[in-house]
């Protein structure tokens, strides 16, 4: 099983974030494919076939990154590059709601 980790910086501060170590081995043992089933799964469910445990919104977090990278590397990055691309679109995610929230504030 693969325990999700606290991690006080990262692509989103305070989220609980897997350890790299095992995104890697969940990308290098099942497929886009599978990890998407193991998302339906969960949310129908309550668990998964890649098992991922946790409280479920963490679960779905970590299945959904797993799964970008697993695509990323099915183009042919290596797993180090699908991350950094992971990360490099979680925080323009966040930039943007950052962006949004100041706007409010004005």
């Amino acid at each position: 099983m693969l325990p999700l980790t606290s991690v006080g910086e990262g692509w989103g501060e305070g989220d609980l974030q897997m350890k790299t170590q095992d995104l890697k081995k969940l990308t290098e043992k099942y497929s886009a494919e599978q990890i998407t089933s193991c998302i339906q799964q969960q949310l129908a469910k309550g668990e998964n076939a890649c098992e991922v445990v946790d409280e479920a919104d963490e679960v779905i977090t970590a299945l959904s990154k797993a799964e970008v990278v697993r695509e990323l590397m099915d183009e042919g990055r290596t797993f180090s590059d699908a991350l950094r691309e992971l990360g490099r679109r979680i925080r323009a995610v966040y930039g943007k709601d950052e962006e949004e929230i100041k706007e409010k504030k004005s």
